[in-house]
């Protein structure tokens, strides 16, 4: 008896560390925040901060660019989509020369025909109208839109018109229609801190107003979203005296490639290199103004350098592994070296995807990223580093 009690002791002590070694930790070390292509935010925010301005930045982001002049558009931003019906507070002028109370909370709602009813005081109905419903506030003041709009803003104040449509399923939409320059004015402040260097915010303001002109949505009842499918777009409520102030000495101003607008990308780190548009939006052309370079001052950034950790099952289900997880090996890298295509091992077999999909599925900050395992207390690098 007791010696059977040792030996089954014994066969403990030697499954115990086997078990608590089986347990791996895959850990993601990293660089950057954002997709890596066009202009660093904290990477211009650094050249700044060693004295360069605003034009010297944006020549080093996008290559063989000059500043030309933008042409004289508005810009319609979708604020609110198919709402059952819109509130809005400040307007004084709507169409056939009707005038509005500024003081007093307006209310559209569908109409039969796809038309659009308006309610003023008391909820009085104004009249019924022909999509656009154009509101505005004689004067060029803004306009405050009620509940929650795209942007997340809550009742915030925008420039410009108000352009209302019947929305689908009966629901009421909101575009604002405002000058190129007005709007900018609503982005520089949604995108970079309003306490950072002059000649950033510069540098903002004309790649924003250059973005805007480049990526227009035309034959839609609208041009941009106001988030991060288009830029972060907050309105009035974010304009400050030193953003506004960068939105005026550069009004008007652009970024141009051999005399057409270009297409000005940009994203909060680079971790050190900006990467090529092919190599991080993968089937884009080669632009010869999007290639990657190098940005010696992004390490201000609080992601300049990054790490996570995933369990073996956790990051085996994020990635689609084929039966459990086996290793993670990276088969191209850009310029940066962002990665490019990886293959995910898994015990039934493999799969290939993009940098990108790795990013979105796994939540990494950007998709320059190594990967290595981490067995109870010691670590150990995988062989798949390029």
């Amino acid at each position: 008896m007791r010696r059977a009690l040792l030996t089954a002791t014994l066969l403990l002590c030697l499954l115990a560390p086997a078990a608590a070694g089986a347990a791996t930790t895959h850990v993601v070390r990293g660089a950057g925040f954002g997709h890596g292509i066009g202009m660093s935010q904290y990477g211009a925010y650094g050249l700044a901060q060693h004295g360069w301005d605003y034009k010297r930045i944006l020549a080093h982001y996008y290559s063989g660019t000059r500043i030309g002049q933008a042409p004289g558009r508005p810009v319609r931003v979708l604020l609110q989509a198919s709402d059952p019906y819109v509130r809005f507070q400040g307007a004084t002028r709507a169409p056939g020369g009707l005038r509005l109370e500024a003081s007093v909370l307006h209310v559209v709602r569908p109409a039969s025909g796809g038309r659009l009813a308006l309610y003023g005081r008391g909820g009085k109905r104004l009249g019924t109208f022909s999509a656009p419903l154009r509101v505005s506030r004689a004067g060029g003041g803004p306009v405050r839109l009620m509940g929650r709009a795209i942007n997340g803003v809550t009742s915030g104040r925008y420039r410009g018109a108000f352009d209302l449509y019947a929305g689908s399923a009966g629901g009421v939409t909101v575009v604002n229609a405002l000058p190129i320059d007005d709007y900018v004015q609503g982005v520089v402040a949604g995108e970079v801190p309003s306490s950072w260097d002059e000649q950033v915010l510069r540098a903002q303001a004309v790649t924003a107003r250059t973005y805007a002109l480049a990526t227009r949505k035309t034959g839609d009842i609208f041009d941009q979203y106001p988030d991060t499918r288009s830029q972060m777009y907050i309105g009035v409520g974010g304009e400050t005296s030193r953003t506004n102030a960068a939105v005026r000495e550069t009004a008007g101003e652009t970024v141009t490639y051999q005399g057409e607008i270009a297409t000005t990308f940009y994203f909060s780190t680079s971790g050190g290199r900006t990467e090529n548009i092919e190599y991080s939006f993968l089937g884009a052309p080669p632009k010869p103004w999007l290639k990657s370079v190098e940005d010696p001052y992004d390490s201000i950034s609080p992601r300049h350098r990054w790490s996570l950790r995933f369990s073996n099952a956790r990051m085996g289900a994020l990635l689609g592994s084929p039966g459990t997880l086996r290793r993670v090996q990276v088969l191209q890298r850009g310029k940066s070296p962002r990665i490019v295509r990886a293959r995910v091992y898994g015990s039934l077999g493999s799969r290939v995807l993009t940098g990108a999909q790795i990013r979105a599925r796994l939540g990494l900050y950007d998709s320059w990223a190594y990967f290595g395992k981490a067995r109870t207390a010691r670590a150990s690098r995988s062989s798949n580093r390029r």
